[in-house]
């Protein structure tokens, strides 16, 4: 089960940078329209961290 747990936070983490990547870069596609370019930077950040701490926890469990 954790290692499973690991690979949902991997793929959350690649959803929501995708997400707030997309939205930064001005396009009609834009989820949020741009609304906050500060918070798509700090979610992108927070996405990476998660990223990081589910790939550490993840070999870890190897």
């Amino acid at each position: 089960m954790p290692k499973a747990l690991c690979l949902t936070g991997l793929a959350i983490s690649a959803i929501l940078f995708l997400i707030f990547l997309i939205d930064l870069i001005p396009s009609p596609l834009s989820p949020f329209r741009g609304a906050s370019k500060l918070m798509d930077i700090a979610f992108i950040l927070c996405s990476l961290g998660l990223a990081w701490l589910s790939w550490t926890t993840w070999k870890e469990q190897a």
